[in-house]
């Protein structure tokens, strides 16, 4: 009988090569299975491979490329179903003894499908080794970009999906020296038209497909181009509370 595999989530970056980990290429290397998250089923077009083929000579990987479908949709009659036919390509070949790498664009704890894939895993393989290999999230690489520091001293900051939270951002505003708004490309105009009134506008900094050579910085959000960007992050620097050690304790 075949000992189960292990099961890794590799994290490869927001988008520059050469931000990947050493861990992240070696394993990737050397395992028998890399997952490769695609967007459209059977298109082998995946953001997460872009990043990894930057680095990864495919002549050096030793494993099967093996394509897994997650459908860009809210629709869960379409999601969940994708989920579980991932997770039954990967626990066959786990029980095979086999050892798997999913791979995953930014860091798998940080809004990743590796989250729901986790979860369906959980379910089927509930003694399953599992092993999370972090990397550079956009979260640390937009700020890398627009180079307004995330916090100091006692400063706060916190990270809210524009989809779903910026009605929420006048409390936000109160609470936090900095906001980071993921998916915020549809969401530039809403963000606009509450951020003007309250004179904050200026604080606002957008930021596309950070790190990446298709890199672009706007320190005014009415510069943005209309069009919709994936991988899109406002980043609202209020900072009212920095410079404390400059300062000294009140």
């Amino acid at each position: 009988m075949n000992k189960t595999g292990k099961l890794y989530a590799i994290g490869v970056g927001p988008g520059a090569g050469d931000l990947m980990t050493l861990r992240s290429l070696r394993l990737m290397q050397s395992l028998d299975v890399i997952a490769i998250p695609e967007k459209n089923k059977g298109q082998a077009d995946s953001f997460a491979w872009a990043i990894a083929q930057q680095e990864l000579d495919a002549e050096s990987m030793r494993g099967e490329a093996l394509y897994l479908w997650f459908p860009m949709t809210r629709d869960v009659s379409i999601t969940v179903p994708a989920w579980e036919a991932a997770a039954e390509a990967l626990v066959s070949r786990l029980q095979a003894g086999l050892d798997v790498g999913f791979i995953t664009e930014g860091d798998p704890s940080v809004f990743s499908t590796w989250a729901y894939l986790q979860e369906e895993l959980a379910e089927r393989l509930p003694d399953l080794q599992v092993e999370v290999v972090p990397a550079v999230s956009s979260i640390t690489a937009v700020p890398a970009a627009t180079t307004i520091p995330l916090a100091d001293g006692e400063e706060r900051f916190c990270v809210v999906p524009a989809t779903y939270g910026i009605e929420m951002l006048p409390k936000l505003i109160e609470e936090f020296d900095t906001i980071i708004l993921i998916k915020a490309g549809r969401m530039v105009k809403p963000l606009i038209e509450m951020l003007e009134p309250m004179g904050l506008l200026h604080c606002a900094t957008y930021v596309s497909h950070a790190t990446g050579e298709n890199q672009q910085v706007y320190r005014d959000l009415r510069e943005v181009p209309e069009e919709h960007r994936y991988f899109a992050m406002v980043q609202l620097s209020i900072r009212g509370r920095k410079g404390i050690l400059r300062r000294g304790q009140q």
